[in-house]
């Protein structure tokens, strides 16, 4: 019986990792949709003729399949669509409870530390949640 020592090799700095293989997968990127961490679901416009393609990417199938939509439908993401009116309207009704909880004689700029980031925390979720609701009642196919 013999015991051969195996030896790993170096890893590869990222000079010598093509550029086509280093933004493959998102790391630490938002999702283009509803601002959650991306999980590997990708988009690149094939509209686009010239220069590198813009790459987008998202947390869930769901989202994918509403930027898609938009898409070819040739909207930009970067005018408010009917979802995200929507969304801001869900989100502004969830606040209207914890303002509520708060008192609308409060100010805010009377608001303690922890009143403000629960605040914040509420818009951010109540948005992300709707837009990712929204993104689900779409059962379109993904474009491969």
């Amino acid at each position: 019986m013999t015991h051969v020592a195996q030896i790993l090799p170096a890893p590869a700095s990222a000079q010598t990792i093509p550029d086509r293989l280093l933004l493959w997968h998102p790391r630490f990127v938002a999702c283009a949709v509803c601002t959650r961490p991306a999980a590997g679901f990708g988009f690149r416009d094939p509209h686009t003729k010239v220069g590198p393609r813009k790459r987008r990417w998202f947390c869930s199938k769901y989202c994918q399949a509403l930027y898609a939509r938009h898409a070819r439908k040739g909207l930009n993401m970067v005018d408010l669509t009917e979802e995200e009116h929507a969304a801001i309207t869900t989100t502004l009704k969830r606040m209207g409870a914890l303002m509520e909880e708060f008192g609308w004689e409060v100010r805010l700029a009377d608001l303690t530390a922890p009143q403000v980031r629960a605040l914040i925390e509420e818009a951010v979720e109540g948005f992300r949640d709707a837009m990712a609701a929204t993104a689900q009642s779409y059962t379109s196919e993904v474009p491969l």
